[in-house]
């Protein structure tokens, strides 16, 4: 990709006739370059409707992404549950491949009262498992654990930068605004951003932060983590410091505004990495 391009999570708020291929339109009317199809509640697309999704995406230059069913938790108690987590995500690939989906997303797991390296040791056999049988089928989509905003969730930076370096089709999803919260405040200045994306570029190297996909919103945030998004002019969260950074270090990929007001806040972004000069 030629630098950052910016969408959102979902189909426009501005979309008349509101189904997936008129917000795609939307997007490129709107300016904007990329749209995550959000199957948080089930993957709500059959092969006919992914055919026609990627040839308009094609024909208006939108890059789409997707984010997979919230019903996802590599670390269950049961066997059973882990491997519907896994179905759901391979449920996902499989329709995003047909949709030409660059990458998806997923919160990964929760903690349950268990210690974090057993949680991390279940996350990475289910990802493993979920990665081979995609190989076997041709499928070689991103697979993208997003870092998460609540700290009884798994998914913490380190966490998702560690499980990418040992998985070959896996990067992380970055959600700065799930860090700034999850840190309760922290990671919210330039300096801070580019620590985060040094320690990208030391562990993964430089291709992902040529590959990024990108998460970012307005939230609002107490002692345990993430509470609510918000917009990001109702919110102290420093997007143009962190456009900075990303410029700094020339970062390539998508950028999903998850703000309640999903388009306004994908172009503020898209205006802040255009047109201010550092």
């Amino acid at each position: 990709m030629d630098g950052l391009l910016f969408g959102t999570a979902g189909i426009p708020l501005s979309t008349k006739n509101r189904n997936t291929s008129n917000g795609i339109i939307e997007v490129r009317n709107l300016n904007l370059d990329a749209m995550e199809l959000e199957f948080v509640r089930g993957v709500n697309i059959d092969g006919k409707i992914a055919k026609d999704v990627k040839e308009i995406s094609k024909k208006n230059n939108v890059v789409l992404t997707a984010h997979c069913p919230y019903y996802i938790n590599l670390n269950a108690d049961s066997e059973d549950k882990i491997n519907a987590s896994i179905e759901r995500i391979l449920q996902t690939a499989r329709i995003a491949k047909e949709c030409g989906i660059w990458s998806i997303v997923f919160h990964a797991a929760y903690y349950i009262n268990e210690n974090k390296d057993r949680a991390y040791d279940n996350v990475l056999r289910a990802l493993k498992n979920t990665e081979k049988i995609l190989k076997d089928e041709s499928n070689d989509i991103w697979l993208r654990p997003e870092t998460t905003g609540k700290k009884t969730q798994w998914g913490n930076l380190e966490e998702v930068i560690k499980i990418s370096a040992e998985l070959e089709n896996v990067l992380p999803c970055i959600d700065f605004s799930h860090i700034h919260a999850r840190e309760n405040g922290k990671f919210n200045s330039y300096s801070e951003f580019c620590e985060i994306l040094e320690m990208i570029e030391k562990n993964l190297g430089k291709v992902a932060l040529q590959q990024m996909h990108i998460h970012v919103s307005g939230i609002a945030y107490g002692g345990k983590g993430e509470k609510n998004h918000l917009n990001l002019e109702d919110s102290d969260f420093k997007y143009e410091e962190l456009i900075k950074a990303l410029k700094e270090f020339n970062a390539k990929g998508v950028v999903i505004s998850e703000s309640p007001n999903i388009e306004e806040d994908a172009i503020r972004m898209k205006m802040a990495y255009e047109e201010r000069v550092y």
